[in-house]
């Protein structure tokens, strides 16, 4: 019943919105957003709701911490629902009803003022969350002081039902009048994360050096014959076309992504196979349209909305972190929001400091998002079609100059069911002298290094993170138990860097089998230069690498 009020009243705002040139004061972010650029956009909203109308079904219900349902179907009386007392503060323990704005046996609407409430602070009113009829009211106004979570009226689905509550007291709900209803002790928790203990014990003895191939961690295999060659820029446009395909739900949005075929023909063709209703060239306005992609998102839509760059997604990033990130959450399982944002991140070429920054870290430090950094072609691929059927947002960092790179591409990877699992690592070389942890363009850069370092008999290992959000931690703990030395490699800014969260895994997983201090490769701590000489200087190099894997190899105890 909760999502079909919700629906409902985001439906009668946007109409609101849409009919005058006032955005109501009381709308969130996101849905101010929306109802803005449908003033401008009347055809677009109308569109996707004709379209996918059909998919506004009813969301799952919110469970307890005690684990049951709060509604009831006893055998003496229908199904039905108890309305507890709120707690409308975070210090709110108790409350009085000051007065009932519905009577029994009155309709209610998602919405409908039932209450007012009474607190030692301040009286609020109560609004519904659901349609149906009052069938009883347990706690008359006036009332002293009751607990928060104590029943206090009975909603039913049918007028029909009401009757049948009549001789209904609290007693029935469970709840003595006056008490707060009991619950079970929640066992306590620990505020840290368990993590298994890889210390070696005398038993167990420290790993043996070798280039093995460690379990449960994909390490990259040759290219076999069947394998063909695959720009990144065609691996995501296929994986982009075949998800579309597959699911009439999917839509991209973004500017030029439609009639100029992408800033980057990463969108190529998609506007000719599935028309305009599928693919929206969107005015220059990422606030605008990233509100609309969340708000579908919402709905039960899967949008994918591109930016030219992740530096102008900065417009919309409370979009992003405060609506799609946080929803779920905050709507307590109710909302979910199942959509990509992708585009190019990083530096590129000679493009100045306000297009060329990376922001890994920064998304990577929000919970409810999980973020994603392809490498090669396969990556690109396997992870796009990955991130459209995930349920949570994704956050899809790309590098320019990848687009253009070819990458071999094994038959099993065009298969249109091939995905590549969100959260784990690959391991793009084996290696026993140290450990190379990167996402990226610098995994190549990191890959030229290593062919170096070999030359001169150093054998480095190269972990390929692909997920950032959630990291995976097993596999940069497993590498640097067999090396036990790590160095991460990164454009990004050092300050609060992914290198700084592989460090921090690392101590707190297999600090006890370092040989040697980690060492961080990072982008220069400044904005980026415009010229290229200093672009270069500010940007992590094969003799960077070098330099700092041999000084770590070399380090003794």
């Amino acid at each position: 019943m909760a999502s079909r009020g919700i629906a409902r009243r985001a439906a009668a705002l946007l109409r609101r919105a849409t009919a005058s040139n006032v955005v109501p004061r009381t709308m969130g972010a996101t849905t101010r957003a929306f109802a803005t650029q449908a003033r401008g956009n009347r055809s677009l909203i109308s569109e996707v709701t004709k379209q996918h109308r059909y998919l506004r079904t009813a969301a799952p219900a919110i469970v307890p911490a005690s684990g049951k349902r709060n509604y009831a179907a006893a055998a003496a009386y229908p199904t039905h629902e108890l309305l507890p007392m709120p707690s409308l503060s975070p210090t709110m323990t108790e409350g009085s009803i000051a007065g009932w704005k519905k009577a029994v046996g009155e309709k209610i609407n998602a919405g409908d003022i039932l209450c007012d409430i009474q607190t030692d602070k301040a009286t609020m009113e109560m609004e519904s969350m659901e349609d149906g009829y009052l069938a009883k009211i347990l706690v008359e106004a006036g009332s002293d002081m009751i607990a928060v979570g104590q029943p206090v009226a009975v909603i039913v689905e049918s007028s029909e039902d009401v009757a049948a509550f009549a001789a209904y007291t609290a007693a029935d709900a469970g709840t003595p009048a006056g008490e707060a209803p009991k619950t079970e002790a929640a066992t306590p928790t620990r505020a840290v994360t368990e993590r298994p203990d890889y210390r070696p014990t005398p038993a167990q003895g420290v790993p043996l050096r070798t280039s093995r191939a460690p379990a449960n961690v994909e390490v990259a295999e040759p290219a076999g014959p069947d394998a063909e060659m695959m720009t990144v820029r065609d691996a995501i446009n296929s994986a982009l076309a075949e998800e579309m395909e597959r699911d009439e739900k999917v839509y991209v949005m973004g500017e030029e992504v439609g009639e100029y075929q992408g800033a980057y023909k990463i969108t190529r063709g998609l506007l000719q196979k599935f028309g305009p209703t599928r693919v929206y060239d969107t005015p220059i306005t990422e606030a605008g349209f990233t509100g609309i992609g969340v708000g579908s998102a919402f709905a039960g839509l899967k949008p994918v909305v591109e930016f030219m760059t992740f530096n102008f997604a900065m417009q919309a990033i409370d979009h992003i972190v405060n609506s799609a990130a946080k929803t779920l959450y905050m709507s307590a399982g109710q909302i979910s929001c199942s959509m990509v944002f992708r585009g190019p991140n990083g530096a590129a070429a000679g493009v100045g400091a306000q297009h060329s920054q990376c922001f890994a870290a920064w998304y990577m430090s929000v919970p409810g998002l999980k973020v994603l950094a392809p490498w090669s072609s396969e990556d690109a691929r396997g992870l796009m079609k990955s991130a459209i059927r995930d349920p949570d947002p994704i956050v899809y960092l790309e590098n320019e100059l990848l687009y253009g790179e070819e990458f071999p591409v094994s038959k099993k990877a065009k298969d249109k069911d091939f995905v590549v699992p969100i959260g784990k690592a690959k391991i793009e070389r084996l290696g026993d002298d140290a450990t190379i942890v990167s996402f990226s363009k610098c995994v190549g850069v990191s890959l030229k290094a290593a062919e170096i370092l070999a030359a001169e008999g150093i054998s480095v290992e190269v972990v390929n993170l692909r997920t950032l959000r959630p990291m995976d931690r097993e596999a940069i703990s497993t590498s640097v138990q067999k090396t036990n030395r790590l160095i991460t490699v990164e454009e990004g800014w050092p300050t609060c860097s992914v290198g700084s969260e592989v460090c921090a895994v690392v101590m707190e997983d297999a600090f006890d089998y370092l040989d040697a201090p980690v060492e961080r490769i990072a982008g220069a701590d400044i904005p980026m230069p415009y010229a290229v000489n200093l672009e270069r200087q500010a940007l992590p190099t094969v003799e960077d690498i070098v330099r700092v894997t041999k000084r770590v190899v070399g380090h003794q105890i």
